[in-house]
């Protein structure tokens, strides 16, 4: 009897256990269905067609090409200003792509008509080196430029055509004061003047060949500090122009001289400590011109 009493209770226990289980998973369900109401009631309060949904590179158009909804209520308006804003974009669009082609063509074109002159004596001025070459064709350009490595100097000529380039490199070996030039086909192009900084007449021609163009100049060197670094080492300076700009890390100076046998010289100097920084010098393509009184402008 005992047992039978026993196992009545076991029985008794196991339904027991059943039932809680079956009620708590009975809640369990309904309190996830609950849940899933409360998501697709807030859901069903959102507008699909709002910007928050959309990247600000998913256009409008798509938008309304997508959504029926909103197709059938565009109104004419819109659909005109959109139209042609995306029309003027377009325009925008390919005229810098052909901006930049054409850019990059003009570019390619005085790549091809210049000529690299390396080992040049540096008492050769650039109307020297030009001369070299006055067989070859019509010289557009040439800029003698001060290596701080060397005490020779390189240039880059350009021509007016691919043909005079070509005959260019023929001279190659030649002797050009008291070394040979080397002259390669140029991997860049001669970057171009303003030309209302060029000379505009003989004197200030004669300027340029006494005018050195510096450049990295330590921006805490004064006007003062540079003409004293020149004036010591190579000559009596009779003018000197210093710019430079909150953009820039370092500034820029033209320095004329009173001879040109001290532009000349100065050229030596390229690399040489400025402050903390080595300075690079080459000819100046420009003369210093004196500054024009406030009162005497227009």
């Amino acid at each position: 009897m005992a047992t039978v009493a026993e196992n009545a209770i076991k029985s008794d226990d196991q339904f027991i256990h059943h039932s809680s289980s079956v009620a708590v998973a009975t809640d369990s369900k309904d309190e996830f269905q609950s849940d899933v109401r409360k998501l697709v009631d807030l859901l069903s309060k959102l507008n699909p067609s709002a910007k928050e949904f959309f990247p600000s590179s998913y256009s409008a158009d798509h938008r309304l090409q997508n959504d029926p909804v909103l197709v059938d209520n565009k109104d004419s308006s819109s659909d005109g200003s959109s139209y042609n804003r995306r029309k003027r974009n377009n325009y925008n669009h390919w005229r810098r792509r052909a901006n930049g082609r054409n850019h990059r063509a003009q570019r390619d074109d005085s790549i091809r008509r210049t000529v690299y002159v390396s080992d040049i004596d540096q008492n050769v001025t650039e109307e020297r080196l030009a001369a070299l070459f006055i067989n070859c064709g019509q010289v557009v350009d040439c800029r003698v430029c001060g290596d701080p490595h060397s005490i020779l100097r390189f240039a880059f000529v350009e021509f007016a055509d691919e043909q005079g380039a070509r005959a260019a490199l023929n001279l190659s070996g030649t002797m050009l004061g008291y070394y040979p030039v080397k002259v390669l086909p140029s991997k860049t192009a001669i970057l171009p003047v303003n030309p209302t900084f060029l000379p505009r007449s003989e004197d200030e021609r004669e300027m340029c060949a006494r005018t050195v163009y510096c450049t990295n100049i330590d921006k805490k060197v004064s006007q003062t500090d540079v003409k004293f670094f020149f004036q010591s080492i190579c000559g009596e300076v009779s003018r000197l122009r210093l710019l430079g700009d909150h953009m820039h890390s370092t500034r820029i100076a033209f320095v004329e001289f009173v001879s040109a046998d001290s532009a000349i010289g100065a050229l030596n100097c390229s690399g040489m400590p400025l402050g903390s920084l080595p300075v690079r010098v080459s000819p100046s393509k420009t003369p210093v011109r004196p500054r024009v009184p406030r009162a005497m402008l227009p």
